[in-house]
């Protein structure tokens, strides 16, 4: 079999990983919930190829998190349920919804969307979305105006978009000031828990925390996740150079005391 620039070679690759008789045995045995882990890895591989500006790396992971659109279709057409074509459907049929402006009659062409009008849509997707899954006998609970942020976000990013969904109703705060003292308020009130020694209340308390600052950091223009990765890659760093430092006097991480690695890591901060 040769490479192909047609997705349907792809499609074709994928079908003969899963066969039953002749595919690979690691491919045959996934399912749903195993692949689900290497979609968000892929995601954010994709990301990170575009945050170095490295667009053949960005290539590549693009390639990869389509085998994984390729590969979740695949195990569903196996179940009967849908295959990839639906999946290119879908989407496509959602985007020409939700951009009237664009692909709707020529009186509305080129107009500026109404405000409100893209919530419009969304909400009559979802009521659609829930009559058909009542016509398949699958009990919907009632909707929530949250419950449409995606659980399957990272969990920095699911706080932010419920922020930004629950300001959109004037829910939110007018500006950083007060929730600096936010921060503070579930910082001591972490601090209590602590004290007491109650595990679950010491959980609760750092989520409080974590959430006031990405609020935070969204008042600020500052996306929680991406200034965490910035903030990892520099932990990385900083720590490699503590590394270095130690081999070239003849040590190791393994041999040094806390010390020697906390002088090294401040001569890294100061370089």
């Amino acid at each position: 079999m040769q490479p192909s620039r047609d997705i349907s070679r792809l499609i074709e690759i994928m079908t003969a990983l899963r066969d039953p008789q002749t595919g690979c045995p690691w491919d045959v045995e996934q399912d749903f919930a195993s692949i689900a882990p290497y979609t968000i890895e892929e995601a954010y591989e994709v990301a990170d190829a575009i945050e170095r500006g490295d667009l053949s790396d960005l290539r590549d992971e693009l390639g990869d998190l389509l085998l994984q659109v390729v590969f979740h279709s695949r195990m569903a057409e196996e179940q009967g349920e849908f295959a990839f074509g639906d999946v290119v459907e879908a989407i496509t049929k959602k985007m020409i919804r939700r951009h009237p402006h664009v692909f709707g009659p020529d009186a509305v062409r080129g107009a500026k969307l109404a405000k409100g009008m893209w919530e419009t849509i969304k909400a009559e997707e979802r009521a659609e979305k829930k009559t058909e899954r009542e016509a398949r006998g699958i009990t919907v609970a009632e909707h929530g105006y949250l419950d449409d942020v995606p659980v399957g976000h990272a969990a920095l990013t699911r706080a932010l978009k419920l922020q930004e969904r629950a300001a959109k109703v004037g829910f939110d705060w007018k500006e950083p000031g007060p929730i600096l003292d936010k921060i503070s308020e579930e910082v001591d009130e972490l601090r209590v828990a602590l004290d007491a020694g109650e595990t679950a209340a010491i959980k609760d308390e750092f989520g409080d925390v974590l959430f006031a600052l990405v609020n935070l950091g969204r008042h600020l223009g500052i996306d929680a996740e991406d200034a965490l990765r910035g903030t990892n890659d520099k932990f990385r760093k900083r720590f490699h150079h503590v590394e270095r430092a130690l081999n070239a006097n003849g040590s190791s991480l393994d041999e040094a005391s806390l010390d020697e690695m906390e002088g090294h890591w401040q001569a890294a901060k100061r370089a």
